[in-house]
């Protein structure tokens, strides 16, 4: 069962929401906050898998809120959903901690199934959120690269570019007829070995040195 915690400063919103997953056998809503302080409270008590975050929510938003939990609660994942759009938002949450990124106009379906996969330890972005994330990084690619350059493996290169493809974790090990868990073990192993914070970054660093056109 996908324990989630729905934070956002509407509450017809976060009902409506609620309402959406009640009948999803697989996922669970434990419990609702209208802001960043009230979701660090209830964190004290419960801690669900997913937290369905929204960016604005008066003095106590989702990207401050989002840094403060992964800091103490890294296994718990973020998924925003909001009706922010532009790029500075996206990367400001992606960097933060935020696993997923969706805009309020995603349907129910959407909605579950990102749920399901950032639950699942991957990524989801919505379509004009991946559009809006390939523009920046095509746009920056020719930017000088302040990381430490470190050669990559053969293998690494085929898992770096099938993560910008965006497949899954469970997707790239049925490709390359490896296990989950050592996909695993190579993103972290590039994250670390790139000095980048995330996925985004990986891609980011794809995009930059050539090895994705």
């Amino acid at each position: 069962m996908i324990q989630i915690l729905i934070a956002d400063d509407h509450e017809v919103f976060r009902d409506g929401i609620a309402s959406i997953i009640e009948d999803i056998a697989d996922i669970e809503v434990i419990a609702q906050a209208e802001n960043g302080r009230v979701v660090l409270d209830i964190l004290q008590s419960k801690q669900p898998d997913v937290i369905l975050m929204d960016i604005s929510m008066g003095d106590a938003g989702g990207i401050d809120t989002t840094i403060l939990l992964k800091k103490k609660f890294p296994k718990i994942q973020v998924l925003v959903l909001s009706m922010h759009e532009e790029t500075d938002y996206i990367i400001k949450m992606i960097d933060a901690g935020a696993s997923g990124y969706l805009l309020k106009d995603a349907g129910s379906e959407e909605v579950i199934q990102a749920i399901r996969a950032v639950a699942n330890g991957n990524t989801y972005y919505s379509q004009q959120v991946s559009a809006a994330l390939i523009q920046h990084m095509t746009a920056s690619k020719n930017k000088p690269i302040k990381k430490i350059d470190a050669p990559l493996t053969k293998r690494e290169i085929e898992i770096l570019k099938l993560i910008v493809e965006e497949n899954t974790n469970a997707e790239i090990a049925a490709l390359l007829y490896i296990s989950i868990r050592t996909v695993d073990t190579h993103k972290r192993n590039l994250i670390e070995k790139l000095g980048v914070k995330n996925t985004v970054g990986l891609v980011k660093y794809a995009f930059k040195k050539g090895i994705v056109a």
